[in-house]
């Protein structure tokens, strides 16, 4: 290697070690987001659960956060045995794809997103699944299971009562700081 090829090399080198601090300095070192208490995560089951009875439905419910972990979990008593699973799975799908449940199915009925998302692990695109946004943001997603089907995968019962469960929170959330 040449004298003029070194000197080169060094020169690019001390070059990028001063460039890499000044990136960094724009960089925030922890990042913060708001995330669904698990209060909250609780009240919501509740009057999810709660309005599925007032239609005459048994459901499981489950809530999960930003992060798509697991917060509350509730079965009806007459619930059937997969309906905990499937409620998990529309909230996880949810919350992972940022869109209804029911939307992801329409879309991939329509041909507007590919075959495969349906095979990625844990996700479920049937109606059911909403997000829980507060204040544009999402802070995490609501599934419910075992309502009969609605006429449509966007007119589930499943959807409805997802619906009343993020109803009843929907005031706090907007409020919170």
């Amino acid at each position: 290697m040449t004298k003029h090829k070194v000197i080169s090399l060094l020169i690019s080198l001390l070059l990028t070690f001063i460039a890499i601090p000044s990136a960094y300095a724009e960089v925030a070192v922890l990042e913060r987001y708001r995330s669904l208490s698990v209060e909250f995560a609780d009240k919501a089951a509740w009057a999810s659960l709660s309005d599925c009875r007032k239609r005459g439905y048994s459901v499981a419910v489950a809530v999960v956060d930003r992060g798509g972990n697991l917060q509350a979990l509730l079965r009806d008593r007459f619930a059937g045995p997969h309906t905990v699973e499937t409620a998990i799975r529309k909230a996880w799908t949810s919350n992972s794809f940022r869109q209804s449940t029911a939307d992801l199915a329409a879309m991939l009925e329509e041909g507007r997103i590919p075959n495969q998302v349906q095979n990625n692990p844990g996700a479920l695109l049937v109606g059911g699944g909403l997000q829980i946004v507060a204040q544009g943001e999402t802070v995490g997603a609501i599934g419910v299971s075992g309502a009969r089907p609605g006429k449509s995968e966007r007119d589930s019962i499943d959807g409805t009562c997802a619906q009343a469960g993020i109803a009843a929170i929907w005031e706090a959330m907007e409020l919170a700081e």
